[in-house]
């Protein structure tokens, strides 16, 4: 009981009270794809407390124990006794109620997600293949458009999508710097990051730290593909190239300037500033132990369960009876 509601606390104050400090710091715009792991160490933790909760709820602690027949004895012994009373078959009840909704509510919403944007993607791709031309120069598919535009289709058959209008308006630097921030979100699989966290913000639409996590998940990967576009062309080139593009980019796909703002067009004029290694460990570390605290809190009963015996007395000779059977033989 007490290891269920510490789980189910820590969740609580991981949602409540880290999202707004977390997006708040100005460290994450130095350093984005750490800032997202630590995103998602925070919300994938709280996801992990919570089913780990309701688990602590349903299953008593048992002794740990070498002899398979007679754990399991004891698992059956413990479940007994839990539900000889009502507290505890209610507990047992209200246990395996919140795990079981939370993991069929997370991985409904996911699968759904990336199944919807699969399967606009692969409709895209078959318009695509109806009116754009392949540039093998580029590595691109050039589509005849007035409006300036590029944006990536990733997942399978991945491209890169450029508009004549986009040719036309933008000089060979800021060009490079698009292709690179494209190619940067496919390299990086960000369609997954981003779909991942907006299922869990749907899942979950009244837990405002998973609608935070998700906005500030699309904003870091555009600004860890910002990065990729300044290593590959002047920053200030990437910048007049976020300013000259038009935010016509597909829900399925993502683009340089579809989420574009003068925050990042700010980021890129003044260049991001720089990290410090004791800064990029301390939070590397932090968000490992973040992600491991359910695990720890669990571990500590499971040790000194190795102590413990739930079985009733009057059923210790019983359960001990097939494994002296087995080994008698």
């Amino acid at each position: 009981m007490i290891v269920a509601l510490a789980l189910l606390g820590y969740a609580a104050l991981l949602l409540t009270a880290a999202p707004v400090p977390l997006s708040a710091a100005r460290w994450p715009d130095a350093a984005p794809r750490l800032a997202i792991a630590a995103w998602f160490a925070l919300t994938g933790s709280a996801v992990a407390s919570v089913l780990a909760g309701g688990l602590a709820l349903m299953v008593p602690t048992v002794r740990v124990s070498a002899d398979v027949s007679r754990l399991l004895a004891s698992c059956v012994m413990a479940l007994r006794a839990q539900y000889a009373h009502p507290g505890g078959a209610a507990m047992t009840g209200a246990g395996a109620v919140l795990a079981l909704a939370v993991l069929a509510r997370v991985s409904w919403c996911t699968v759904r997600a990336l199944a919807r944007a699969a399967g606009a993607r692969r409709r895209h791709r078959l318009g695509l293949a109806l009116v754009g031309r392949r540039d093998p120069r580029l590595g691109a598919v050039i589509v005849r458009h007035h409006q300036a535009a590029a944006y990536c289709l990733p997942g399978r058959g991945s491209r890169i999508v450029v508009t004549t209008g986009a040719m036309d308006t933008l000089d060979e630097s800021q060009l490079r710097a698009v292709l690179a921030h494209e190619r940067a979100h496919l390299r990086g699989r960000h369609h997954l990051l981003v779909t991942v966290a907006a299922a869990l913000c749907a899942a979950f639409p009244r837990v405002p730290g998973f609608r935070i996590a998700s906005e500030q998940v699309a904003r870091l990967a555009e600004l860890s593909a910002d990065d990729a576009a300044s290593a590959a062309a002047h920053r200030l080139a990437a910048a007049g190239a976020l300013l000259s593009l038009g935010a016509g980019v597909p829900a399925a796909a993502l683009g340089a300037a579809g989420t574009a703002d003068a925050d990042r067009v700010r980021r890129l004029i003044d260049g991001p500033a720089a990290i410090s290694r004791s800064r990029a460990v301390s939070v590397a570390v932090t968000a490992a132990t973040v992600a491991l605290v359910p695990l720890l809190l669990l571990a500590g009963p499971a040790a000194s369960a190795r102590g413990m015996n739930y079985c009733p007395h009057g059923h210790r000779a019983a359960a001990a009876a097939p494994a002296a059977a087995l080994y008698s033989r």
